[in-house]
């Protein structure tokens, strides 16, 4: 990653990395200050210019590990990422997906099968991800898109109109927000997950109104939804989390919290935050996580995804993908509640529209 050349005090501030970590986030998890937005915001263009002496980005990475981030500094990083993001919005408005980029590599990936039977009763989805992304480098929706024989290395432009020709579309990050993935060496060298990790599931490539997530602590999702409260350029509508499995977008089998951010008409004085559980066994998801567990997670979830949506299995993965997509169709405003969502999902896979999108898919 090439340093920039110019002269840092007119490019970017007053505020390098090391000036920070000296005067106010480096000194420990408890001791360690806030940064304003503006200090956020010169940190983040630093870092995307290749600025920073290595040691010295990694041990910033580091310190915001330990001392984590707030909602504002998350929005000017999410911002400046933004800035970089080459957007292409397809005349539908799809449900926004980032799951985790690093992936999973216990349990099946049910996401891309749950977006098509959702693209199949009518709700239009986008998913998006990387390849190999630290630091996990485990199989994320690409390569499960990969093994099913969709393409994946797309330009934003073909990815919007895989959107609207199929109701299902894919973004791949390297496309999309080259910025972020020319940090990939540096990741990798960290060991261990930063912000960056959070920050990339929430690019919105295609321009969605309502965004999908999930989170481990109820509290994260607080803090993504402010993150987008806060943020000068997204200006969303919805945001819909649960807990999820190996921190993707599959909801987590059994007793589960799930929670919902609506924004209001007359600004941010409106907007409204609830939080519900819900036990799955009572939407027919009645089993353990572990009955999701699979060998080869890219290439068994690309069998499932096709006998799921083909209607050719009757079991606990049906169950697990129907309503997994009711909680995008609820989250797409396409049915009142879960229950609703879930009926529309069975109907998907018994009147084949789901297969129909899979073949659509492929054909692109």
């Amino acid at each position: 990653m090439a340093k920039a050349t110019t002269d840092e005090t007119t490019e970017f501030g007053e505020w390098p990395l090391k000036r920070l970590m000296t005067e106010v986030c480096g000194s420990g998890p408890k001791s360690a200050g806030d940064m304003t937005r503006d200090q956020a915001t010169e940190a983040m263009r630093r870092i995307f210019a290749g600025e920073p002496d290595h040691t010295t980005l990694g041990a910033f990475w580091l310190a915001n590990r330990w001392k984590r981030n707030n909602p504002e500094e998350l929005a000017a990083y999410v911002d400046e990422m933004c800035a970089r993001v080459e957007y292409a919005e397809p005349d539908a408005d799809p449900v926004d997906c980032g799951a985790n980029y690093d992936g999973k590599g216990e349990t099946a990936i049910l996401g891309a099968a749950a977006g098509i039977v959702a693209a199949g009763a009518g709700t239009p989805v986008v998913v998006h991800s990387g390849d190999r992304v630290p630091t996990q480098k485990q199989d994320a929706y690409k390569h499960v898109l990969d093994e099913l024989g969709v393409a994946t290395e797309l330009t934003p432009r073909d990815s919007a109109e895989m959107v609207d020709d199929t109701g299902f579309g894919f973004y791949y990050q390297p496309a999309f927000n080259p910025a972020v993935h020319d940090l990939w060496e540096r990741r990798d060298e960290m060991g261990v997950r930063s912000f960056v990790n959070t920050i990339e599931t929430l690019a919105n490539p295609a321009g969605a109104s309502t965004h999908l997530g999930s989170f481990y602590h109820l509290a994260f999702a607080k803090k993504v939804v402010d993150t987008f409260v806060e943020s000068e350029v997204h200006d969303l509508d919805r945001v819909i989390m649960f807990q999820g499995m190996e921190g993707y977008d599959d909801i987590r089998p059994g007793y589960t919290k799930v929670a919902e951010w609506t924004a209001g008409d007359g600004g941010s004085e409106g907007d409204s935050f609830t939080d519900f559980e819900i036990e799955t066994a009572e939407y027919g998801m009645d089993f353990e996580e572990a009955d999701l567990e699979v060998d080869d997670v890219a290439v068994d979830s690309a069998t499932l995804t096709e006998a799921v949506v083909r209607g050719e299995r009757d079991d606990h993965w049906t169950d697990a993908v129907a309503l997994n997509a009711a909680f995008r169709i609820y989250a797409g405003g396409d049915a009142a509640d879960l229950d609703e969502g879930l009926e529309q999902a069975r109907n998907a896979i018994g009147d084949g529209s789901a297969a129909a999108v899979l073949e659509a898919l492929r054909a692109f």
